[in-house]
């Protein structure tokens, strides 16, 4: 099996810049007034200037000198510091309005209100208003305010109530200015919002539809609130055990700790669990026995996640140029570098599985789940480019909401040190160097360094009722590997497992050797599972059956297969289907590599590849009709909806038909439960197309039924 998420970026949309709000002045004409007399201008900014309408500056200038008592007249008969007045009239009602403040001193002095201004000549200069209020250069004084509003009270033409009365006139046209601004700003602002949340609404709900889309908003992290990097110890802050580095802490326990088990940090989990879920009313919950090789398995795999896959998230990959040589994880932290790498994806293991995922897989009427992830979620060697560790936490996440739904785990060593096969979703596409090449026995040495510390963690108390297979490696290519060797390697595996008092079923990958080859293997060790990955696409004599006999094999072909290998007078005994997928074609992007064809349409170039060569390519198209008529991959890579009505009842009937043949032994896992854009490898897409079961064992296709699909219209080049 040759077997990538971009997240979806929501736009932003800059906010205008808000101009200063202008004065009164600038906004509007001056009122006519009739022209009295001239005061020199204070000096002060021209804001200043502009906002003092209560009095003028020489208004001021007189008030202030009135209130201390030491009123200077120049020559001309004006207050010092003003210019001659022309007007007569003026002149006679700024004697009565003297007169007036005399009076009032005279009464203040009476009714015992006057204030001793020489005790501070500070005080001198203080009005309630004007250019000195609005500067904010001295301090308010109720008792000069009190006098002040006395004055205030006092009425007739050109008298300071008039002024300060038409100042505060002003001053509420102004907010009312203002007000009735911000409405209409606020008429315009908040319809364009809501009609933009709107469209980002709904944006968002139809990428909700495909499994292509993922929230590109980050996570709250609200767990930190209350919590301050300084809790973290200074040796541990920017490390992975400093929780304020993560990208998502969403349901992990962020109290630091420096625990470990088995050398593998502790860090997020909590203390407490419960086995009591269970997946539905068919099982038992977690904390009662399952038995197996009775009760089939009914499983779905969360591939290209942890341990990326081109096929599942081709996002990942298809940025680059042919010429960046990216084709696996490998080649993709190379390109991206050390820090770009570790925010991708760890963005990625963040969005493309979430919890709503579990919850899916256990209303679709599962009961397992197969988690594939790789040895650097545990460790990295010199030369490495993998993100180390992070994904480490992520399955420790993965598992705890598992069993909040009930949802037994099937561990999967996804990629070994070196490459146990080659292929692109071991990590490393090209050379084996597992058990082979150079550093093969180094790599066979550090995979059993791995599964000790695996082991050792898993057989905590808290996964003895989750965690109930345990995965050697996933697919060593034997076709290619010395089989007494890998044979050699997992016996040692199985003895160190065992030795850390895991108790878990151990499964183990028939290794592409054919079933009946393990006839008589590994028979001095118990609780062992054979698990065998069954797929037509992958074989040119299988991919070429026409659509009724691809059924038919499933139904008697792989059934034979599965009840031979469960009987260890012919077979090795406990069997599995690790792997299956309902795809009839391999035309699904980047399935047989990044830049490498199919074999449907003719065009799988192995050459293309790195350690490639003619073997193993598909220059001929391989489809039933042998091109003619002419072999498409267009049909079957189509969104479901467009699929017709007579593909659809064979999809679905292909997939009962697996799964009642698989269910003659173990059980199965299906392969895989979502992926970006290939619908066939999607169990998730498949319940939303109808094409697959909307319950695990809702089935309606019996075999031996006889289907013609030809005659129901299907031909067999779709």
């Amino acid at each position: 099996r040759v077997k990538s998420l971009k997240p979806h970026w929501v736009s932003l949309i800059e906010k205008p810049t808000h101009q200063h709000r202008r004065h009164r002045s600038e906004s509007q004409s001056p009122r006519k007034k009739k022209k009295r007399y001239y005061y020199p201008e204070d000096e002060t900014t021209e804001s200043s200037k502009s906002t003092s309408n209560a009095l003028s500056a020489g208004a001021l200038s007189q008030l202030d000198a009135a209130n201390v008592g030491d009123v200077r007249w120049n020559s001309n008969g004006g207050a010092k510091g003003t210019e001659r007045y022309t007007d007569v009239e003026e002149e006679r009602r700024r004697q009565e309005r003297r007169e007036r403040r005399e009076r009032w001193r005279r009464r203040e002095a009476e009714e015992g209100l006057n204030v001793d201004r020489h005790k501070d000549k500070r005080k001198q200069s203080r009005v309630i208003s004007g250019t000195y209020l609005e500067r904010g250069t001295e301090p308010y004084d109720e008792k000069v305010v009190l006098v002040d509003q006395r004055v205030r009270m006092r009425g007739g033409a050109g008298s300071v109530e008039s002024e300060e009365d038409e100042a505060r006139r002003r001053k509420r046209r102004r907010i009312c200015i203002i007000g009735i601004a911000i409405l209409v700003i606020l008429a315009i602002v908040i319809p364009v919002g809501v009609v933009l949340s709107n469209k980002s609404k709904s944006s968002s709900s139809t990428d909700s539809t495909s499994d292509a889309t993922t929230s590109s908003s980050q996570p709250s992290n609200k767990n930190l609130n209350g919590m301050s990097e300084s809790d973290i110890p200074k040796e541990a802050q920017g490390t992975y055990l400093d929780p304020f580095t993560w990208y998502d802490t969403t349901d992990f326990n962020v109290t630091y700790t420096a625990a470990t088990i088995g050398g593998l940090s502790v860090m997020g989990l909590n203390e407490t669990w419960d086995d009591s879920a269970k997946a539905n009313e068919n099982v038992p919950a977690l904390d009662k026995s399952w038995e197996y090789g009775k009760m089939p398995i009914r499983g779905v795999n969360v591939g290209g996640w942890l341990s990326i896959e081109p096929v599942i998230t081709p996002s990942l990959f298809s940025d680059f140029k042919t010429s960046d040589g990216v084709i696996d994880e490998w080649t993709l932290c190379s390109k991206l570098g050390a820090s770009r790498a570790q925010s991708t994806l760890e963005q990625h293991y963040s969005q493309f599985l979430t919890e709503a995922d579990f919850a899916d897989i256990q209303a679709a009427g599962f009961d397992h789940v197969r988690i594939p992830f790789s040895y650097w979620a545990v460790t990295t060697y010199d030369g490495d480019p993998y993100v180390p560790k992070i994904s480490w936490r992520y399955l420790l996440r993965a598992i705890e909401w598992a069993r909040k739904y009930g949802l037994r785990i099937n561990l999967d060593l996804h990629g070994a040190p070196g490459s146990q096969n080659g292929w692109n979703h071991s990590g490393h596409q090209g050379a084996i160097n597992w058990l082979d090449g150079t550093d093969g026995t180094l790599n066979g040495q550090r995979t059993l360094d791995i599964h000790s510390q695996l082991s050792t963690f898993f057989a905590q108390p808290r996964y003895k009722n989750i965690i109930t297979i345990y995965g050697l490696v996933n697919e060593p290519k034997m076709t290619y590997l010395d089989v007494d060797i890998v044979l050699t390697w997992t016996k040692s595996a199985i003895t160190k497992i065992r030795a850390n008092n895991l108790t878990a079923i151990i499964t183990f990958g028939d290794g592409f050797r054919g079933l009946d080859n393990w006839q008589g293997e590994l028979q001095d060790f118990s609780n062992l599972l054979l698990d065998v990955h069954q797929y037509v696409i992958f074989n040119n004599q299988q991919i070429a059956l026409p659509h009724s006999d691809k059924v038919a094999f499933a139904c008697s072909g792989w059934t034979n297969q599965t009840l031979r290998s469960s009987d260890k007078a012919t077979g090795f005994g406990p069997t599995l289907c690790g792997e299956w997928s309902q795809a009839d074609t391999d035309c699904a992007t980047y399935l047989n590599n990044v830049g490498v064809g199919s074999r449907w349409e003719g065009t799988l170039n192995m050459l293309s590849t790195p350690g490639g060569s003619l073997d193993g390519s598909v220059l001929s198209p391989t489809c039933p009709t042998s091109n003619s008529p002419r072999c498409s991959c267009a049909n079957a890579n189509a969104a479901p909806s467009a699929y017709s009505p007579a593909y659809k009842q064979f999809l679905l009937d292909f997939a009962e038909a697996q799964m009642h043949s698989f269910e003659q032994g173990w059980g199965w896992f299906y392969w895989t439960w979502k992926t970006e854009s290939a619908w066939q490898w999607s169990y998730k897409d498949g319940i939303a197309a109808g094409i697959l079961p909307q319950k695990t064992w809702d089935r309606k296709y019996t075999c031996g039924q006889g289907v013609d699909y030809a005659g129901m219209g299907l031909a067999e080049n779709y």
